[in-house]
C-alpha cells in the first residue's frame, strides 16, 4: 500500500498546503488470486473535523488498510477550522479547492478514474458538513457522499451571538468562516439550500449516507437532514449505533460507508504480516 505524504500548490488557497493519498498502486496479490485489471482508481476524497488535519483519518482509524482491501483511492486534505466553504475576503476558496482543484490535481497526478460514478467525498463533523456542502455544489463531480455525525451549524446560525463559553459558537467565528449570517440560509453555504435547489432543477442526485452516534449531540440534527433530503427525493441511507462524537463511532462507520459505496469488491493482498495468508 503506498501512502504518500505531499505539499502541492494550490491557486485556490493561493499557498502551500498538504496532502495525503492512499493509492493501492503497489498492492500485490495473495497467492491464487489474479492481479487487478489495469484500470483507474475509484476515488475517496476523505474530509477531516474541527481542530484536525490531513492525518487524523490514517491516524485514527483502518482506513488504510480497508481502502488496500477495496482497491480504493483515497485523498486526504487539510482544511484547518474553516468548514471547507469559500471566503472572498481572504482568498480562502476551500471550497473551490476541495470540489474542483483538488480532483483536477489529483487526476494528473495518479490513475484515478475521472467518472462520475466512480468518484466520492466524505467526512466526519466539519468534514461531514464540508463533504454534504462540496459533494452538492459539485454534484456533477461526486456520484456519492457520506457524512458521519455531520456538523449541521448552520440551522438558525444567524440568531448565534457571542456571548457563549466556546468560541466555535459565537457569532464573530461563525461570521469569520460564513460571512453574513442572515444570508447563510439561501446560499451555497447551506446543504439544505443546495438540495432543493438539485431537486428543483431535476439534476442527478448523487447517492448520500448520513451516520451518526446514539449517544451524539448532533444526533437530532442528523436525523433532521436525513428526512429533509429524503423529503426532496434523495436516495439517502441513514444509520445510527452506539457510540458518542469519537473515534472509535468513526472507525466503525467509515467501514461501513466503503461497504455501502461501489466499490469493486474486497480483496485482501500481501502486506506487512502477510494478513489474509
Amino acid at each position: 500500500m503506498a501512502y504518500l505524504q505531499m505539499s502541492i500548490l494550490s491557486q485556490s488557497l493561493m499557498r502551500t498546503v498538504p496532502v495525503n493519498v492512499i493509492l493501492p498502486v503497489d498492492k500485490l496479490a495473495s497467492p491464487g488470486m489474479p492481479e487487478r485489471e489495469d484500470k483507474p482508481y475509484k476515488t475517496l476524497y476523505l474530509l477531516h473535523g474541527v481542530f484536525g488535519s490531513h492525518v487524523d483519518w490514517v491516524n485514527g482509524t483502518n482506513i488504510q488498510r480497508w481502502a488496500e482491501d477495496n482497491n480504493l483511492a483515497v485523498v486526504m486534505p487539510a482544511g484547518e477550522n474553516m468548514f471547507y466553504v469559500d471566503q472572498k475576503a481572504s482568498h480562502n476558496y476551500y471550497g473551490e479547492y476541495i470540489g474542483k482543484e483538488l480532483v483536477e490535481l489529483t487526476r494528473k497526478m495518479f490513475p484515478l478514474s475521472k467518472r462520475r460514478e466512480d468518484t466520492y467525498i466524505a467526512g466526519l463533523s466539519m468534514g461531514g458538513y464540508g463533504a454534504l456542502r462540496n459533494g452538492l455544489k459539485y454534484h456533477e463531480t461526486f456520484g456519492c457522499i457520506a457524512g458521519l455525525s455531520v456538523a449541521a451549524v448552520i440551522d438558525e446560525i444567524e440568531k448565534r451571538t457571542d456571548d457563549v463559553p466556546f468560541f466555535l459558537q459565537s457569532r464573530a467565528y461563525a461570521e469569520s468562516i460564513f460571512g453574513d449570517l442572515d444570508k447563510v440560509a439561501k446560499s451555497d453555504k447551506n446543504p439544505k439550500w443546495l438540495a432543493q435547489k438539485l431537486a428543483e432543477e431535476k439534476a442527478e442526485l448523487p447517492r448520500i449516507y448520513i451516520a451518526c452516534g446514539m449517544e451524539d449531540s448532533l444526533r437530532e440534527k442528523n436525523q433532521d437532514l436525513q428526512e429533509y433530503l429524503k423529503g426532496l427525493g434523495f436516495d439517502v441511507t441513514y444509520e445510527e449505533g452506539p457510540g458518542a462524537h469519537e473515534w472509535d463511532f468513526w472507525n466503525r462507520y467509515i467501514k461501513k460507508v466503503l461497504d455501502w459505496l461501489p466499490l469493486e469488491g474486497r480483496q485482501a493482498g500481501i502486506n506487512s504480516g502477510n494478513v489474509g495468508i
